[in-house]
């Protein structure tokens, strides 16, 4: 029997995902998770060996299908620019379009994902270390092709301008609802085709003031 195809399986990955996105790792029980996956306890542990174990399973399975587009995304760009470099924006553009249209347009199925994603990264238990394994490679691809369209720009300003940069693109993964309450229902977490409009250019602006700031 294969268990990464298990039918079982896959609906106490859906379940957990859910939850944790709610509710947060130490919250929820694994009791909870099985209740909603309409499962025995006893097979919690036949797929997975600990809590741990099934959070980190639950990570897994969306990442490598987010790094890949995104990558694909920045590979096209860099085709597109065989003599010279991207712009920033273009960069930028690529890491963030793939994850937003595929929130918008798969909302039901992607958004606890996101949503998980966002609490993990402003954990101080979990952040460091499970940002660091699944995405930090794909990042790094990144931040290298910054490094080529920002060459005068120092190091530790490039890395500060990414930490502010995944700071607000996973507030708009959390989807808090905020700023359609500041904004008089004027603007909306949700609408992610305002903010795929709008993010790349804000970044770029912040990463070329921060670059810039520190060449003085």
């Amino acid at each position: 029997m294969n268990n990464k195809n298990h039918p079982t399986r896959e609906r106490i990955l859906d379940a957990a995902e859910e939850l944790f996105a709610s509710g947060g790792f130490s919250a929820v029980s694994v009791r909870q998770i099985m209740k909603k996956a309409e499962a025995d306890v006893s097979l919690a542990y036949y797929h997975f060996k600990s809590k741990r174990d099934l959070f980190e399973a639950v990570m897994l399975r969306r990442v490598e299908h987010l790094n890949a587009i995104r990558l694909r995304a920045l590979e096209a760009v860099e085709k597109r620019h065989k003599d010279d470099a991207p712009t920033v924006e273009e960069i930028i553009e690529a890491f963030t379009r793939p994850l937003l249209e595929l929130l918008a347009e798969k909302h039901d199925e992607w958004h606890y994902y996101f949503a998980l994603i966002a609490q993990i990264n402003n954990s101080p238990d979990l952040g460091g270390k499970l940002m660091t394994r699944y995405f930090d490679p794909l990042v790094s691809r990144f931040i290298d092709a910054l490094r080529k369209a920002l060459p005068e720009c120092r190091e530790e300003d490039l890395y500060w301008s990414y930490h502010f940069f995944s700071g607000a693109l996973t507030l708009t993964f959390a989807e808090t609802g905020r700023i359609d309450n500041l904004s008089g229902s004027r603007c909306r977490s949700s609408d992610m085709a305002s903010i795929n409009e709008r993010m790349p250019a804000f970044i770029a602006g912040g990463f070329r003031a921060l670059c810039a700031r520190g060449q003085r």
